[in-house]
C-alpha cells in the first residue's frame, strides 16, 4: 500500500531535564555521550504524548531499535543546568521512525546541539519490516500526518 504524506505536517514535544552530577566529567561539563541520553529522554517524552512509546509499540508486536543516531555539539551543559529538548517527529515515507532533536540551556535559550535518530521495525521474530506496519500508518492518519 502506498501512503502519501502531508509536507507540512509536524509533530512536536517539548520536555525539560535537569543535568545530574553522574553526567559531568573532570572539566564540569557534560559529558558528550550524555547528549545521546537527553534524545532518549526527548523520545521517551515524545512518545508518552502522542502515544507511540516503546511500550506502545511492543503491545502491538513491534520492535523499534535504534539503527542511527547523529549528534552536532555547539556548546556545552554544566552541573545542574535544565536541558530543553525539542523533539520534531520526521514524517517520511519509509518505513521507519525518525526524529530531529534541538538540545537549549534553559537559562539563556542557547542551542546546546541539535541532531537526529532513525528508528526502524521488527517484528516479534525480530525481523525486519521493510513496508511501514498497519499500525504505525493508523498512527499517522490520527495524527494528520497522511492524505486521505
Amino acid at each position: 500500500m502506498k501512503i502519501k504524506i502531508k509536507d507540512n505536517s509536524q509533530l512536536v514535544n517539548e520536555c525539560i531535564v535537569t543535568v545530574r552530577f553522574s553526567e559531568v566529567d573532570s572539566l564540569k561539563i557534560v559529558w558528550h555521550g550524555h547528549y545521546i541520553k537527553y534524545f532518549e529522554d526527548g523520545r521517551e517524552s515524545f512518545g508518552k504524548q502522542y502515544g507511540i512509546g516503546y511500550l506502545d509499540l511492543f503491545r502491538q508486536g513491534l520492535l523499534t531499535p535504534i539503527v542511527e543516531v547523529n549528534c552536532n555539539y555547539k556548546r556545552h551543559l554544566s552541573y545542574g543546568d535544565k536541558v530543553f529538548i525539542e523533539t520534531s517527529f520526521v514524517n517520511d515515507e519509509a518505513a521507519k521512525i525518525i526524529y530531529n532533536f534541538k538540545l537549549y540551556r534553559e537559562s539563556d535559550r542557547e542551542l546546546v546541539a541539535t541532531g537526529n535518530s532513525v528508528q526502524v521495525f521488527l517484528n516479534e521474530e525480530g525481523e525486519l519490516l521493510l513496508t511501514n506496519p498497519e499500525k504505525f500508518i493508523e498512527w499517522k492518519k490520527i495524527n494528520g500526518l497522511l492524505e486521505e
